[in-house]
């Protein structure tokens, strides 16, 4: 399992799921607290204010699957799918993810800060609006995704690779361009001024 952020251990779960079938069931409303969700299917399933709180989630199905101002507080995926998982105005603040799958996963609006999301496959992803402050981005990979106005203040964003990404209206003040790829990126013309003082060069109207 991926380390999370300063070698902090996953909550301890108090009771457990295991392989429940929950194909588009509506979760709307549903707390669950410490619980570990082990292969349980979710796909297609909708939930608006659910709240997870230090829940574990163990290959577990979320594809097709739409959540909407849910919480995920500090929660852990392991080997979880998301294939075409939608998630608007939700907050997995603290949350860890490791070996999942995110094709075609869209995020809209919401607060994923301080998530950890080291050496994931993003490539097939869109972020828009975001809040992702002092995410774990370390390795990740984000080539030819759309991350859209996302606030990365802050994010570990080291040997990720963006070759192709749209990040436009994104905030890149942690990006080092030195140890991030970069080769076809979008952005926009104050991205370009700080990505050149990020290589120490001086920017000048004039």
């Amino acid at each position: 399992m991926a380390d999370r952020k300063h070698g902090h251990a996953p909550p301890p779960t108090e009771s457990t799921l295991r392989g429940l079938d929950w194909y588009g069931e509506d979760l709307t409303g549903q707390t669950h607290t410490r619980v570990a969700f082990i292969e349980v299917d979710l796909t297609e399933a909708v939930g608006q204010n659910v709240t997870f709180t230090e829940c574990t989630f163990r290959g577990v199905k979320f594809n097709a699957s739409v959540h909407t101002d849910a919480a995920f507080i500090n929660c852990t995926f392991t080997q979880c799918g998301f294939f075409d998982a939608g998630f608007t105005g939700c907050k997995l603040v603290g949350s860890m993810f490791d070996g999942c799958a995110y094709d075609l996963m869209t995020v809209t609006g919401g607060d994923w800060s301080f998530v950890g999301l080291p050496g994931a496959d993003l490539r097939r992803t869109k972020f828009a609006g975001v809040r992702m402050r002092e995410a774990d981005l370390t390795g990740a990979r984000l080539d030819g995704g759309s991350f859209r106005r996302v606030d990365l203040s802050g994010a570990w964003l080291a040997k990720s690779s963006m070759i192709g990404s749209d990040l436009r209206g994104s905030d890149l003040t942690a990006l080092d361009p030195l140890t991030v790829q970069l080769a076809g990126a979008i952005i926009d013309v104050d991205q370009a001024c700080v990505v050149a003082a990020r290589l120490g060069l001086d920017v000048r109207a004039e």
